[in-house]
């Protein structure tokens, strides 16, 4: 875990707490009363958050302990039993809905990989994450798109290149793609290059430059994408495709067939529904 994910946790923390704490629980709990919280899936899901819930009881207090029943992208029945928080019950419902929030929503974003991942599978094409996601939160979902099965595309702007429309846009004359290729290529060995095609003569044009990794083929129809294939096929084998735009869980099977390596799906991460996970207070 980063220290970024680290500064989430304390400020979800702060959030709830403030300067005054749990006001509820330190006038109406016993402060001798240990408990058991656990957490259990009202629903079927997949489960996701297990090491930030860990990291945030740890930073509520040294005396809580989180027990994992189930791991990270694992699959959880309604019923299951999920993880249990043990600790002086005080501080057990201090951490709770932190907690949970966490869980919910990183569990929430495994669950739909899961779905894209199982509606593409028996196809070739692999599903990915972008970079449209809570800010401050990207480490959790990207991580937890992997526990869904998902593969994570790059994690910023400082790792990958990817060259859109816009920067093109921004140049007085065109670029000479292939020599700014290959002094990225010189200068940071290993570094993937992506450009985005919107239009299959941009596909032709760019198939040629030595060096390109991958080519993101933009709001394209099924029959654009599967001519994109035949065309790289035929130019250029070792480049990569990448589809993007419109997928959702009804189309993105028809997608997926076309060919295509990879299918980027925002969704994944920005249009997510927490799922319903709760937790139930035993006496220890």
């Amino acid at each position: 875990m980063n220290d970024l994910s680290r500064q989430l946790i304390l400020m979800a923390l702060d959030e709830d707490l403030a300067d005054l704490g749990d006001i509820t629980s330190r006038y109406f709990v016993d402060p001798t009363h240990r408990s058991i919280g656990s957490i259990v899936s009202r629903e079927t899901a997949v489960i996701s958050g297990c090491e930030v819930a860990a990291a945030v009881c740890a930073a509520v207090s040294e005396e809580l302990r989180f027990r994992p029943v189930l791991a990270d992208g694992d699959r959880a029945r309604p019923g299951d039993l999920v993880a249990e928080i043990t600790g002086p019950t005080r501080l057990v419902l201090t951490a709770e809905r932190t907690v949970l929030n966490f869980l919910q929503r990183l569990s929430g974003i495994a669950t739909i990989t899961r779905d894209f991942v199982e509606a593409v599978h028996g196809t070739s094409a692999q599903l990915l994450d972008t970079r449209k996601t809570t800010p401050g939160w990207r480490e959790l979902e990207k991580a937890a798109v992997l526990h869904g099965g998902g593969r994570n595309h790059r994690m910023g702007l400082y790792d990958a290149v990817m060259v859109k429309d816009n920067h093109l846009v921004a140049n007085p004359s065109p670029l000479d793609l292939g020599a700014r290729i290959a002094e990225i290529k010189t200068r940071t060995p290993g570094m993937k290059i992506e450009i985005e095609a919107d239009r299959l003569d941009q596909v032709a044009s760019f198939l040629p430059l030595a060096s390109l990794d991958v080519i993101l083929l933009d709001n394209m129809s099924n029959d654009e994408l599967r001519r994109a294939v035949a065309l790289r096929d035929q130019l250029a084998p070792a480049v990569l495709l990448e589809a993007s735009g419109g997928v959702h869980l009804t189309t993105v099977r028809g997608i997926a067939e076309t060919g295509v390596d990879f299918i980027s799906v925002g969704a994944l991460t920005h249009s997510v529904r927490s799922v319903d996970l709760g937790l139930d207070l035993i006496a220890a």
